[in-house]
This record gives C-alpha cells, sequence and structure tokens, in this order.
C-alpha cells in the first residue's frame, strides 16, 4: 500500500504568502532572511527503486534543506553518482541492473568518488548483510522499516564527519608555518606569504609528508595542477621563489643531493 504524500513544495503556497506577507525576491533580502542551508544544500543522492519509500525519502530530506536526486535503477545510479559527485548517497541493496552493493564497491574503490559517504537502506536486515555492505565501504547501514526522523540525524551525522574531515585535511602547520588549502593561505607567526597557486601546491606537497625526499618529477606531479606549462626544470626556479619569501624560514625546504627536496622534519 503506497504511502500518502504530503503536497510537495510546488504545489503549496510559500509560508510568507499564508501569512498574508509577501517578501521580495531571495537577491533583495538582506542576509537576516536568507538560509544558509538553502545557499549551500548538500545534494544527495538516493538509489531506490520503491518508488513510494523514494518519495517519502525525498520529501523529507528536501524539507531539511537537502538538494536530493533520485534513479531507480543500479546502473543509472552509478553513472549518476560517477558524474554528479554527490555529497552523500543513500543505496537501496536489491536494485534492477546493478544492486547496491556492488555500487559502493565500485564508488569506493575509485579516487573521484571513494570519500563519498555511502549510506546503505535495506530491506536485508541480518547482521551478516549488514557486516558485507561495511566490509564494501558503506560508511552507515539502515534497515527497513525505518523512522524518517533517526535517519535523518544519521544523514547529518555523515555529512557532518566529512565536514570535520575536509576541514582537517584542508589545514597543515609546522614549524611555525601555516597553510589553509581551502583559501590558499600561508603564514608565519601570523605573517602572510604570498605564494603562486603552483608554489602553494609545492610548499603543500613537501610539508604533507615532512621529511620525505620528493624527486623533482613527484613535486611537478604534486604542483602542477591546471598550470600545463609547468616544467621539471623549472621545479628550482619555483625553490628559489618560495625560499626568498619564506625569509628566516627559508632553510625548512631542504636540497637532497641527487634527488630533489624536502620538508624539515625535526
Amino acid at each position: 500500500m503506497s504511502a500518502q504524500l504530503p503536497l510537495c513544495d510546488t504545489q503549496r503556497k510559500s509560508d510568507s504568502e499564508l501569512n498574508g506577507t509577501k517578501l521580495p525576491p531571495p537577491d533583495l533580502l538582506p542576509p537576516m532572511f536568507l538560509n544558509p542551508q538553502t545557499l549551500m544544500s548538500p545534494n544527495i543522492l538516493l538509489v531506490e527503486d520503491e518508488s513510494a519509500i523514494a518519495e517519502i525519502v525525498m520529501y523529507n530530506l528536501q524539507k531539511e534543506g537537502y538538494e536530493v536526486s533520485w534513479e531507480n535503477d543500479g546502473i543509472k545510479g552509478l553513472l549518476r553518482a560517477q558524474s554528479m559527485i554527490p555529497d552523500l548517497c543513500i543505496l537501496d541493496i536489491m536494485l534492477p541492473g546493478l544492486d547496491g552493493l556492488q555500487i559502493c564497491r565500485v564508488l569506493k574503490s575509485e579516487s573521484r568518488t571513494r570519500s563519498i559517504p555511502i549510506l546503505i537502506l535495506t530491506a536485508k536486515s541480518q547482521e551478516t548483510d549488514e557486516i558485507r555492505g561495511f566490509n564494501m565501504g558503506a560508511d552507515d547501514y539502515v534497515a527497513k522499516p525505518f523512522r524518517i526522523q533517526p535517519l535523518i540525524h544519521r544523514i547529518r551525522a555523515l555529512l557532518r564527519r566529512v565536514e570535520q574531515t575536509e576541514e582537517s585535511c584542508n589545514v597543515l602547520a609546522l614549524h611555525g608555518i601555516e597553510m589553509d588549502r581551502r583559501n590558499h593561505l600561508v603564514s608565519a607567526r601570523d605573517v602572510t606569504i604570498d605564494l603562486t597557486p603552483t608554489e602553494f601546491r609545492m610548499v603543500w606537497t613537501l610539508m604533507s609528508q615532512p621529511g620525505r625526499a620528493f624527486s623533482r618529477s613527484e613535486l611537478l606531479e604534486g604542483a602542477r595542477g591546471e598550470d600545463i606549462y609547468t616544467l621539471e626544470r623549472t621545479i628550482d626556479v619555483h625553490v628559489r621563489s618560495i625560499r626568498r619569501k619564506m625569509g628566516e624560514y627559508e632553510h625548512l625546504i631542504e636540497t637532497v643531493r641527487g634527488i630533489g627536496y624536502r620538508f624539515h622534519r625535526k
């Protein structure tokens, strides 16, 4: 028996209309009227072949402010995940075309998609099924039938965990040097060091593994980014520029004879 769903957002009047007031367009609203969650809503991909369940999950997640995409076929779900790189993926196990565990295994084996948190939502509730799901790389496992609010709390927890991981992975601090990859900032004792994008990527590569000697070709791979014109012979030029900008901290970039460079470890 299919669930009776409330009218979707496009079928209902907005809260402002119901209250007899009319707000100006969003781009004219002052900051206090804007919901930050609406401005940057996490994108969730739901792969579920039961339309009634999919509609319930989608409706409630959209009500929480999430952007939700839906596929009802395993192969289409995998292709959608690989193309859109969602912030979180909810997978049923028993799907036509490709089952959810196979999708999970593929996503977790590819560098572009392995960081996507995956929540398995399935009627397969045996302990062995749950263990198999985690062995395939799933981050959480919820058995059907389920309650919607606990499911939403689990989704929030997964997204929060990813945010914390990303935050910790975007900041490095060592020997008085601090790097913030998200904001492209480098500082030494609160004094900003102005590095070019290529120089920034080089220092990040070295500083992420202090003490390890990187060859010029390895630094080239780490530093190139979108700059296709960076050449291996220019690495030395970049290092000289970085050392000059680092001033009293220039000794932290050490030359390793016959190999390349490393960031001072001790």
